[in-house]
């Protein structure tokens, strides 16, 4: 199979030249795309996750020989979630070489969050099918650059230390209240506020839920902060 030139592109982009190119093309094809000829990349994503995992948590023990579980764990999660796989597909370009459906394309979802994070995965699991581990954890480390070793500040869970500040003072947890949506329907952007029982909030405002709910965590505590 010959790549098509943006494909072709995509792989000068990614470092990595693959000898069954099939398996990129498939890695690229959402399910809104995909046919009985066509086979979509939610197998490959499946499996990406999976040795995205297992390379993340070896290079993360390397890093610190004498790290707990419970140190290890934040930052690991920092380094898979589907926010950090999301920035880096952005950083490769990968949503100008996703095969998407008329729906999705009409709803931007070449800057999905979700889509490019499950792309990302679909491309590790095909570099690992086409090349094997080694191969597979090469692009990984090529790709997330230094995220690893300043995983430390990337690793700092707003919604969980507010949780806990919540909880050391007896409190019930933080509440995330949707305030708002603006934008359009493919690039909506949330405000969520964040409460505490004693009354104090903070907003925060993001492309995806999630997010909203982290900046408005962190915007809350470092309120709390100027107060203590």
């Amino acid at each position: 199979m010959k790549l098509s030139r943006d494909l072709a592109a995509f792989q000068d982009r990614i470092g990595y030249a693959f000898d069954s190119p099939d398996l990129l093309v498939r890695a690229m094809t959402h399910s809104s795309f995909s046919s009985s000829t066509r086979p979509d990349n939610q197998r490959l994503e499946f499996l990406g996750d999976r040795i995205l995992g297992l390379v993340m948590a070896e290079t993360l023990m390397d890093a610190d020989l004498t790290a707990s579980e419970g140190q290890l764990a934040p930052r690991f999660n920092a380094l898979v979630r589907k926010e950090t796989c999301a920035e880096i597909a952005r950083d490769i370009d990968l949503g100008a070489v996703l095969k998407l459906g008329k729906s999705e394309q009409v709803t931007g979802g070449r800057r999905k969050m979700a889509l490019l994070g499950d792309g990302i995965e679909a491309l590790i699991a095909a570099v690992y099918l086409d090349g094997g581990l080694d191969a597979a954890r090469a692009l990984i480390l090529r790709l997330w650059g230094d995220r690893p070793a300043r995983v430390e500040d990337d690793a700092r869970d707003a919604k969980t230390t507010l949780q806990e500040w919540a909880q050391a003072r007896g409190m019930t947890p933080p509440r995330y209240v949707v305030q708002g949506r603006d934008g359009p329907d493919h690039a909506p952007v949330f405000r969520i506020q964040a409460e505490l029982e004693n009354g104090q909030t903070a907003e925060g405002c993001a492309s995806a839920k999630r997010a909203a709910e982290q900046a408005a965590a962190k915007a809350l505590l470092a309120k709390l902060d100027q107060t203590s």
